[in-house]
């Protein structure tokens, strides 16, 4: 099965969740923006460390 789709997918709701959270929460705290972006990569990489071996 060709994934090519569903890792363009997974990869575009990881950016726009990223994008919301820095635009709604964190758009004048660089610092703090910087660990939640890092850390919904991180979230994002582990789930998909987790799923896809199952697949």
């Amino acid at each position: 099965m060709n994934r090519s789709p569903v890792l363009v997918a997974y990869a575009l709701v990881m950016v726009a969740l990223i994008v919301t959270v820095d635009v709604l929460f964190f758009r004048d705290h660089a610092w703090a923006r910087l660990m939640v972006n890092v850390g919904i990569v991180l979230v994002f990489g582990a789930f998909y460390v987790r799923f896809s071996r199952s697949a």
